[in-house]
C-alpha cells in the first residue's frame, strides 16, 4: 500500500468503529427507555424506542456496506481483516438488541393499553440493570481493544441467566398460585426473557472483541479458557512472552 492509500485506510476503519460505538449508545438508551415505559406506562417512551430501533437498522445498513467498500478497495490482513469481521458478526447482535428492547417497549404499550395495572410479581430492574452494563463493557472493551475485560462480560452472562430462571420459576409460582395473573405473567416472562436474549447477544459480542485481539475462537469453550486466551495465554498457562523465551 502506498502512504496515501494507507491513511485512507486507516480513515474508514476507524469510521466503521466509530459508527458501531454509536449504534451501541443508540441501543443502551433504547434498553433504558423500553424498561422505563415498562414501569411508568409513558407511551411516549415506546415511540421514541420505536423511533431509535429505525435508526439502528440504518445503521447496521450503512457499516455493513462500509465494510463491504474497505474489503473490496483495500484487501486488508491479520488484525484489520479481523476487526472486520469480528465488527460484520457483532452487527448482528446489535441489532438484534435493539429489536429485544423494542420487543420490551412493544409489551409494555400493551400491559397499559390493556389498562391491566402492572404490579410486577418479579423485579427486573436489576437484570435490566446488569444486561445494559454488559453491552456498555463490550462496547468499551471493543473501543480499548480490550480481551481482558471482553472475558469479563462473557463470565458475567452468567449471572444474568440465572436471574432469568429465577424469575421464570417465580412467574411460574405466580400464575399457578393465582391463574387470573397469567396473562400479565406471560408478559413479565416476554421481557425477562428480551432480557437475556440481550446478554447472550453482548457475550456474543465480547467473544468477538477476543478474537479480533487474540486471534482465537473463544465460542462454546467456557469462561475459563475464554479468559486464559484473552491473557494471551497458551493451553499450559504460560503468556505469549513465556512461550517465546
Amino acid at each position: 500500500m502506498t502512504e496515501h492509500t494507507n491513511k485512507q485506510f486507516d480513515a474508514d476503519l476507524e469510521a466503521v468503529r466509530s459508527q458501531f460505538l454509536a449504534m451501541g449508545g443508540v441501543v443502551e438508551v433504547m434498553i433504558q427507555e423500553s424498561i422505563d415505559a415498562l414501569t411508568s406506562g409513558d407511551t411516549l417512551l415506546v415511540e421514541k424506542v420505536r423511533e431509535r430501533e429505525k435508526e439502528v437498522n440504518r445503521y447496521e445498513v450503512d457499516i455493513d456496506q462500509r465494510i463491504s467498500q474497505i474489503l473490496a478497495r483495500h484487501q486488508p490482513t491479520a488484525i484489520d481483516l479481523r476487526t472486520l469481521m469480528a465488527v460484520s458478526k457483532m452487527l448482528t447482535d446489535m441489532e438484534r438488541c435493539g429489536d429485544e428492547a423494542e420487543k420490551i417497549a412493544t409489551v409494555a404499550r400493551r400491559i397499559h393499553d390493556d389498562e391491566v395495572r402492572y404490579t410486577p410479581s418479579v423485579d427486573l430492574r436489576h437484570m435490566a440493570d446488569a444486561v445494559r452494563e454488559m453491552l456498555r463493557q463490550a462496547l468499551d472493551a471493543f473501543a480499548r481493544l480490550d480481551p481482558v475485560q471482553a472475558a469479563a462480560v462473557v463470565r458475567s452472562d452468567k449471572g444474568v441467566d440465572k436471574e432469568w430462571k429465577a424469575a421464570l420459576r417465580q412467574l411460574i409460582s405466580f400464575m399457578i398460585e393465582d391463574p387470573r395473573t397469567i396473562s400479565p405473567s406471560i408478559d413479565v416472562i416476554f421481557v425477562a426473557r428480551a432480557l437475556e436474549r440481550i446478554g447472550d447477544h453482548a457475550k456474543n459480542m465480547s467473544e468477538r472483541v477476543i478474537y479480533m485481539v487474540r486471534g482465537a475462537d473463544v465460542r462454546h469453550t467456557g469462561a475459563k479458557n475464554t479468559e486464559r486466551q484473552a491473557r494471551g495465554e497458551d493451553d499450559d498457562g504460560r503468556g505469549e512472552d513465556d512461550a517465546q523465551a
